[in-house]
C-alpha cells in the first residue's frame, strides 16, 4: 500500500472531539484525586494559591495522573475520554502503538503546547493533520477509530 492510500484511510480527530475527550479525562482524574486530597488537606486545599500543597499533593495531583495517562497511551492507545469519543493516538510513522518513551515525550510536550497561551493545543484546529505541538514533537497522530 502506498503512502497516499494509507493517508486516505486515516480520519484525523479534530479539535472539538479532542476537547470533549480531555473534559471527560479531567472529570475522571478529579473524581479520583480530589477525595484523597480533601481527606489529607481538608477544604483548605482549595484556599491555597501554591502550585503544589505538600508531598501528597505532588504525588496525587502530578505523578499519579501522568503515570495513568502514559499507561493508558501505551496499553490502549487512548485515555478513557478518547475511548469514549472513539479516537486513539498512533505513531505517525508506523501507524502503530506508541512506545513508552514516545508516550513520556508526548506527555511532557503538553507543557510546551500549554505554556504559551495554549497555542500548541489550539494548533490542532488549524493543522492539516490535526496535530498539536505535542503531537508534532512526539510524532503522533490522533485518529478516529
Amino acid at each position: 500500500m502506498n503512502e497516499q492510500e494509507n493517508t486516505q484511510e486515516i480520519q484525523y480527530a479534530g479539535f472539538w472531539i479532542r476537547v470533549g475527550a480531555a473534559v471527560i479525562d479531567t472529570i475522571l482524574i478529579m473524581l479520583i484525586t480530589l477525595p484523597p486530597l480533601i481527606g489529607i488537606h481538608g477544604m483548605e486545599y482549595f484556599e491555597s494559591s501554591a502550585l503544589v500543597v505538600g508531598a501528597w499533593d505532588f504525588w496525587i495531583s502530578w505523578i499519579l495522573p501522568a503515570v495513568a495517562v502514559i499507561i493508558f497511551w501505551v496499553c490502549k492507545s487512548a485515555t478513557p475520554g478518547k475511548m469514549l469519543t472513539k479516537i486513539k493516538i498512533i505513531d505517525a510513522r508506523s501507524r502503530g502503538k506508541l512506545s513508552v518513551g514516545q508516550s513520556i515525550g508526548r506527555y511532557l510536550a503538553y507543557f510546551v503546547s500549554i505554556i504559551p497561551l495554549m497555542l500548541g493545543i489550539f494548533w490542532v484546529g488549524f493543522d492539516k493533520k490535526k496535530q498539536g505541538w505535542h503531537d508534532k514533537l512526539a510524532n503522533t497522530l490522533v485518529v478516529k477509530v
